[in-house]
């Protein structure tokens, strides 16, 4: 019975751990994965629509300076 209780003991932190290290190493590959493309295309989105918008208000300003 007593060498039982160390088994038991160490077995159940080891399925713990098990699930920590399973946790953190998925937790690294939804960032890799999916939050930092995410930011990046964020980001190209930004930056596009910026460009777009002085793009437009130098149109703009074209514009006005015809009439």
């Amino acid at each position: 019975m007593s060498s039982l209780v160390p088994l038991v003991y160490y077995g159940g932190f080891l399925v713990l751990f098990f699930f920590w290290i399973y946790g953190i190493v998925s937790f690294v590959l939804d960032l890799k994965n999916k939050v930092v493309p995410g930011i990046k295309q964020y980001r190209r989105g930004r930056a596009r629509q910026k460009g777009e918008q002085e793009r437009e208000s130098e149109r703009d300003e074209k514009e006005q300076q015809l009439y």
